[in-house]
């Protein structure tokens, strides 16, 4: 039997640990990350600081919860749902919130609607810091609009039921990304090449000339370093958009062009100490050999 007072996190990074420190008045909140295995990772400070009670494993997490939040990264997407699968009891909610093609969504509902689960995509269309638990979300699949006023009750108050057909919801994320870690990918780019010329800052005014209103200093500041601090998971779920966009026979060059530099851009996370564009780009320039820093 389920626990109407039970909520299972898969993925205590970034996104599990807002939801965790949202659902906490719900009911017990119980996570499981592989990164538990070292105390020194942010998923382990977090459930011992007291945000969730960390599960031994996907099973254990899983078992006997009656919501079950799957938000670990997008490759581990289907193995996540095929380890819950097992110990879900019959009913269980299964809300994926990862950023994955329509097909590997197809694959995970598969497994937690084999083992007795309701699965219920979830396309988070915003980042998830500003509104958190109620950042908006297009809900999807033969559960979704049942389980919608569930889910709001809760405190998923951004979400919305918008296919019955599993995948849609996925797609529409995943062309949203093609736009969004693309630009993360070109801004990057750009700027490095114009700072190492002594351009970035005709560049950057050119910017605002042909997209006015837009604080394009700032902008570039936040999404580059968005590449930097979470390039990895973001480079799965440019595979992913890949995945998306060639499934369209539209052809993926810029998805994969993107993911490529957003794999890149981790390498260089330390530059984030610098809280302005600049230093930020010369502490990358100055790794690379590719300038000397300025003050």
């Amino acid at each position: 039997m389920s626990d109407l007072r039970r909520i299972c996190l898969l993925g205590f990074g970034e996104v599990g640990q807002v939801l965790a420190a949202d659902l906490r008045t719900r009911g017990e909140v119980v996570a499981w990350d592989p990164l538990f295995s070292t105390p020194s990772s942010s998923p382990s400070r977090a459930a011992a600081a007291g945000l969730a009670r960390a599960a031994r494993g996907a099973p254990d997490a899983v078992t006997g919860a009656y919501l079950v939040v799957s938000a670990v990264t997008a490759a581990q997407c289907v193995a996540a749902a095929a380890d819950a699968a097992p110990a879900l009891a019959t009913g269980t909610v299964y809300l994926d919130l990862n950023s994955v093609s329509p097909a590997t969504r197809a694959r995970a509902a598969s497994s937690i609607e084999g083992g007795g689960g309701r699965y219920v995509e979830a396309a988070v269309m915003s980042p998830i810091g500003p509104k958190r638990i109620g950042s908006p979300m297009l809900l999807g699949g033969p559960h979704a609009e049942t389980l919608l006023p569930t889910l709001q009750a809760i405190g998923f108050g951004g979400a919305t039921a918008f296919s019955p057909v599993i995948g849609r919801a996925s797609a529409a994320k995943m062309c949203r990304s093609v736009m969004i870690k693309g630009m993360e990918a070109l801004l990057g780019e750009a700027l490095l090449a114009a700072r190492h010329h002594e351009v970035e800052q005709v560049v950057l005014e050119s910017l605002g000339d042909l997209f006015p209103g837009l604080d394009w200093r700032t902008l570039a500041r936040y999404m580059i370093g968005r590449s930097l601090q979470h390039g990895r998971r973001r480079a799965e779920e440019m595979r992913e958009v890949a995945l998306t966009v060639d499934e369209a026979g539209v052809g993926s060059a810029m998805s994969r062009a993107a993911t490529d530099r957003q794999d890149w851009a981790a390498l260089h996370s330390a530059a984030l100490q610098h809280q302005t564009l600049e230093p930020m780009l010369d502490a990358i320039l100055a790794r690379l050999g590719a300038g000397e820093a300025r003050s």
